[in-house]
């Protein structure tokens, strides 16, 4: 029998592993218990509160240090900021710090590349916040190049660290969600790129890493829904930050903003309100969504 033979009949004969799917009863998934509270600001402050500890990769940028600040504002005990420098923003950090007193905010030095120095962070923030409960993927990078010049490294670069990074750290968290039995909130950044192409820019590479976060997030949310993990992502526009700063990059911005229905780019803390959703109870039955912030860009 030839390797080429022994391969098909192994085909023939296999068996595919089956996902289980939630249950009715299953406490992770159910509905919330009814309030305990009574009057409308009461109930309406439960609603978005935000419960436990979270990890956001890319933490100490911009969009990353955001999203920990609405995180911590709706009532998260910790946050641990993983970025691979974490010193670049200290002053920010130290503001986290000093506004939150009843928080713990920490720092890890973090490569989302590295499988083992992910695993080894999230088990570090586990020891010390004592639970994971939400995990932010915020770290990213861009290239814009025309596609017949982009460089196979460039294109692995981006996807490693986009895409690849971004399961990497989910993989991590969701073992210790799902060792804990306690479920949580996983929250992909995808983007308008992974709707659409974007104009006037080439960058093949990035839309691909964005648009295979799409997937990998209603995957995850199918086969993790068991653990009560909900998975879902946001996909945000062009956002008024130091990556699209710059006069060299005034032409593009007056395309994208003539191009947007709203007439301008987004400020960072307009992400936090869909962040706060996913995250808290008022996102309890949302599973496998994704957001698309971006003003209305992506109707045309």
């Amino acid at each position: 029998m030839t390797l080429a033979t022994a391969s098909r009949d192994e085909l023939t004969c296999r068996v595919l592993p089956q996902m289980t799917l939630s249950h009715r009863s299953n406490p992770l998934t159910q509905p919330p218990s009814p309030s305990p509270y009574t009057t409308p600001a009461e109930r309406a402050a439960r609603r978005f509160a935000v419960q436990g500890n979270a990890i956001v990769t890319g933490g100490c940028g911009n969009l990353g240090l955001v999203a920990a600040r609405a995180l911590l504002e709706h009532g998260a005990s910790g946050v641990s900021l993983f970025d691979v420098n974490p010193d670049s923003s200290k002053e920010e950090i130290q503001n986290l710090i000093t506004n939150f007193p009843s928080a713990k905010v920490i720092t890890k030095s973090v490569d989302v590349r590295n499988a083992q120095v992910v695993q080894e962070a999230v088990g570090q923030t586990v020891a010390e916040l004592g639970s994971v409960d939400i995990l932010l993927c915020f770290a990213g990078v861009v290239a814009c190049t025309h596609a017949l010049e982009v460089s196979l490294e460039e294109w692995k670069r981006t996807l490693d660290i986009n895409t690849t990074g971004s399961w990497i750290c989910a993989q991590a968290v969701a073992k210790e969600m799902v060792k804990k039995q306690t479920g949580g909130s996983i929250v992909f950044t995808a983007s308008i790129s992974a709707h659409s192409v974007n104009f006037p820019q080439p960058q093949v590479a990035y839309n691909v890493s964005k648009g295979a976060l799409l997937q990998l997030k209603s995957s995850l949310a199918a086969e993790w829904s068991q653990y009560g993990i909900r998975v879902n992502s946001i996909s945000p526009g062009y956002m008024d930050t130091v990556l699209n700063e710059g006069a060299g990059l005034e032409e593009a911005r007056n395309v994208w903003t003539a191009r947007n229905p709203m007439g301008r780019m987004g400020d960072p803390t307009e992400l936090a309100g869909a962040v706060v959703l996913l995250c808290s109870l008022g996102g309890r039955y949302i599973n496998g969504a994704d957001i698309v912030v971006d003003g209305g860009g992506s109707v045309f």
